[in-house]
This record gives structure tokens, C-alpha cells and sequence, in this order.
């Protein structure tokens, strides 16, 4: 009862060009028995900027054909932009952008449209004020109108804490939730995104605050590994790294039934070979 995806821009990866499309990459994922995706527009569609403009009903309902003739849902529509810009001329386009998706999700039927967190900063780059007070003030204001538009268009917009970004573990994330009050504000829980190599000790709690604090706003879970690198976290493939994913898995089969999970940092060649590892663990517990 878990319904496993992939991130569509990591399939046919570096391939031919005639591969890289969006409906060659979706013939793929149906190939590899995958039942959702992750979409970036950006990633699989090329020749086109994507900007405003390109998010129009016309490609709302091209999309929505070409993934119903393969069977395969749009778990996330992303648009991983800085909702925390310093600038308010760049705030302005960059909720313009998510407005965008969001009508093209309405049309899609994407389950969420997702989104990191930000940082205080045009970089888009963690510094000393990103944990604070009034880094996370600033991305609920980015936020806010984001959600009130999701809610005029039927559609859920997911938060995705990140341990780099602002939102970076569940009492902030429920700080968010409860300064907004919309049932349209929902959780995309990545446990390695959690993790940072100072917490690795704390992983099983952290990930346990998530559930015990945002289960009834998580909509969906995203899977990778991590392995150390040079004094950081490396996200891979599931089940090519260190973490254990059967407290998460168990979640989802006791409260979460048909969840939708993407995997990501898949290559090629392993990415049929994690999705059965992690259906295989699933089916065990």
C-alpha cells in the first residue's frame, strides 16, 4: 500500500536527447515500475524558459495526458524557489512563479506543489541567520500569499524542511503550520534532508518528531541515502548508504496506506534495484 516514484529528471539521465524527454523519461518510469513522479518542468522540458509565461493551460493538459496514458500520477509539481528573498522586487516574481504552478497544478492534478524552505539571503545559501527568528518570520510572510492562493485553487502547497534552510526540523515546520491555519499547507517529509553530521546521533528522534508532530500534514515522503563526504552528508540511492528507513516505512504502512514516496539520487542503473530494496523492506515489516 506504498506507491513508489521517482524524480523524473533522474531517469534517463545523461542519455541521448531523444531520451531526456518528458515522454520518453515517462515511458521509462512506467518501464521501471514506478507508479508517481517528481516533477520539474524545468529539468525534463528543454528549449523553453520557464518563466510565467510557459505555465499555461495548454501545458497543464499536455502533461496531464501524457502521464494518464502511462498510469502514473504527479505526486509533486516542484518549484524550488528562495520564498525568503531579501529583495522584495525578486519576492514578487519568485511568488508570481509558484502562483503559476500552482493554476497548472489545478489543471494537472498534481497531488502538491513543493517547495523547499529558502534562506535569508539572494544566494540562496545557508549562513548564521538562517536558523534564527527572523529568517523563519520572513518565509512565512514569502509563504503566506502562496497558500492563500493555493486555497482559491483547490490545490495543496508542501513544505519541505531542509536542515540547511529555514524550516529544519518539526517544531518549525509547526510553527509555520500553525501561524498559516490552511488544511492546503501540507509536509513533504525527507528524513536524510533532516539530518546534518552533528544530529546523525539524534536521527531516530528526529525523525520521530516529524511523525508524532506533522503526521496528519504529510502527504509526501521522499527516499535517498546518505553516506559521508568530506565532512558533510552525500545523498544516494536508497539503500546505498547508511540510513534506516524501517521506522519511516513502518509509519507509512500502519497510518499513511498509499502514500506516495519518490526516490531521488538515483542513477540508471540502480534505480529499479532501490525501488524493489524499498518495497521489499516494506513488505516485511
Amino acid at each position: 500500500m506504498i506507491q513508489l516514484g521517482i524524480r523524473l529528471h533522474d531517469v534517463n539521465a545523461g542519455l541521448s536527447p531523444a531520451l531526456q524527454t518528458m515522454e520518453a523519461r515517462a515511458d521509462k518510469a512506467r518501464e521501471e515500475g514506478f507508479s508517481c513522479v517528481h516533477l520539474a518542468f524545468s529539468k525534463v522540458i528543454s528549449g523553453v524558459k520557464f518563466d510565467d509565461a510557459a505555465l499555461n493551460p495548454g501545458l497543464a493538459l499536455h502533461t496531464r495526458r501524457i502521464f494518464a496514458s502511462r498510469n502514473l500520477d504527479v505526486a509533486v509539481l516542484g518549484c524550488y524557489l528562495n520564498l525568503a528573498h531579501p529583495d522584495p522586487v525578486e519576492l514578487a516574481k519568485i511568488q508570481s512563479r509558484y502562483f503559476g504552478h500552482i493554476r497548472v497544478a489545478s489543471l494537472l492534478g498534481a497531488s502538491v506543489v513543493g517547495t523547499e524552505t529558502g534562506c535569508p539571503n539572494a544566494a540562496y545559501k545557508t549562513d548564521e541567520f538562517t536558523h534564527g527568528e527572523a529568517a523563519l518570520d520572513t518565509f512565512i510572510r514569502g509563504l503566506a500569499p502562496v497558500v492563500e492562493t493555493a486555497e482559491r485553487f483547490g490545490v495543496c502547497v508542501a513544505i519541505e524542511p531542509v536542515w540547511k534552510h529555514i524550516v529544519y526540523n518539526a517544531d518549525r515546520a509547526k510553527r509555520v503550520i500553525d501561524v498559516l491555519r490552511s488544511k492546503n499547507l501540507r509536509i513533504i517529509f525527507d528524513p536524510v534532508n533532516l539530518l546534518c553530521p552533528e544530529n546523525l546521533d539524534r536521527r531516530e528522534t528526529i525523525f520521530g518528531e516529524m511523525i508524532d508532530k506533522l503526521a496528519e500534514r504529510i502527504d509526501v515522503v521522499h527516499i535517498k541515502d546518505y553516506v559521508p563526504a568530506d565532512g558533510n552528508l552525500k545523498s544516494v540511492a536508497a539503500c546505498t548508504g547508511l540510513m534506516d528507513y524501517r521506522a519511516v516505512l513502518r509509519f507509512i504502512k500502519e497510518r499513511k496506506p498509499y502514500l506516495q514516496a519518490t526516490l531521488e539520487n538515483t542513477t540508471n542503473d540502480n534505480a529499479v534495484w532501490s525501488r524493489e530494496q524499498i518495497q521489499n523492506l516494506y513488505d516485511s515489516l
